[in-house]
């Protein structure tokens, strides 16, 4: 497969995984710093351009790899499409509902298809905890709170930005496991911090209630956490991953049940190297995939949900 990258920030991470990926053939990056693309050149051996276009007109181009900022991905998918080519994009996805819609509208139109990063589907804690509920292992889910926290370094996550850039990831989760959640409830303060929040909202869906819980304004010395609590009928599931400014990962999963407590070993793998080597082997193969655009949207449209909670005006 022959894969086009636009954007040198994460793209430069992907084009890393991509060179590791042995039916890809040809990585072509574009991106407007010039310094950034000849060193990926250098250090990776991609091809590299300052025009989009390249990569848009090559007909060799199997798929587009879209690590631009949101606000661009639905101008070149839809136009990477409208060439005849797949896409893998960055989350979100879209941040207007109407975008998402025009997404879906053009997948038809062209022919083609939008496959989107929820990496958390391929991190082996999530995955354990959704094959658990799918399967009954522990009986059936009861309830699951999510929580995620950092220290304020990843730029505005104030109460207008944080459900898409930060909570997403964790609503990829309540929407894989409840299918179509409801919201119930959403909570959110700045705690006079500007651009920073903390924020906790509820779902239910079919007997099956989730939380989630998400600050980006905890104290510089706290490691970026994140994790959750599942309850079963016969049984808990507990995951804690903290990560370390030093790069220091420390992560437990452990399930209580009447037997007793056991640790289940969290396999090391790369939900992102996952993640994208699924999709570029769907996109192949012309298999169906858990990253569709349609899945993707049901957290993007709740994200949407608690944005307009979360900074509606009080009366």
């Amino acid at each position: 497969m022959n894969i086009g990258i636009l954007g040198t920030g994460f793209g430069a991470y992907h084009a890393s995984l991509l060179k590791q990926m042995e039916f890809v053939n040809r990585i072509v990056v574009f991106g407007r710093n010039e310094d950034k693309l000849l060193k990926l050149k250098e250090e990776l051996g991609v091809e590299i351009t300052m025009n989009a276009e390249d990569i848009l007109s090559d007909p060799s181009i199997d798929v587009v790899d879209i690590c631009l900022p949101s606000a661009l991905h639905k101008t070149y998918a839809v136009e990477a499409m409208r060439r005849g080519k797949h896409v893998f994009c960055e989350t979100p996805v879209v941040l207007e509902p109407e975008e998402g819609r025009e997404l879906l509208d053009a997948e038809q139109r062209y022919g083609r298809r939008i496959l989107v990063n929820q990496f958390i589907k391929f991190d082996y804690a999530y995955e354990y905890l959704e094959q658990s509920a799918r399967e009954s292992a522990y009986g059936q889910l009861l309830h699951v709170s999510f929580r995620r926290e950092t220290a304020p370094v990843w730029g505005d996550l104030g109460l207008s930005a944080i459900a898409a850039n930060l909570m997403i990831h964790d609503l990829d989760a309540i929407a894989w496991l409840l299918d179509t959640p409801i919201s119930s409830s959403v909570w959110g303060t700045s705690g006079g911090v500007d651009g920073q929040a903390l924020v906790h909202a509820s779902f239910t869906n079919a007997g099956v209630s989730a939380q989630l819980t998400v600050s980006s304004q905890m104290p510089e010395a706290y490691p970026f956490t994140v994790g959750y609590e599942a309850y079963f009928e016969r049984g808990k599931l507990v995951f804690q991953e903290t990560n370390a400014a030093n790069g220091e990962v420390e992560a437990s999963l452990t399930s209580y049940t009447s037997a007793g407590k056991t640790a289940i070993p969290v396999t090391p793998n790369n939900p992102y190297e996952k993640s994208l080597r699924h999709a570029l082997l769907s996109l192949r193969d012309e298999t169906d995939s858990c990253l569709a655009l349609e899945h993707a949207l049901k957290s993007v449209n709740l994200a949407f949900q608690l944005t307009d909670q979360l900074t509606v005006a009080p009366v």
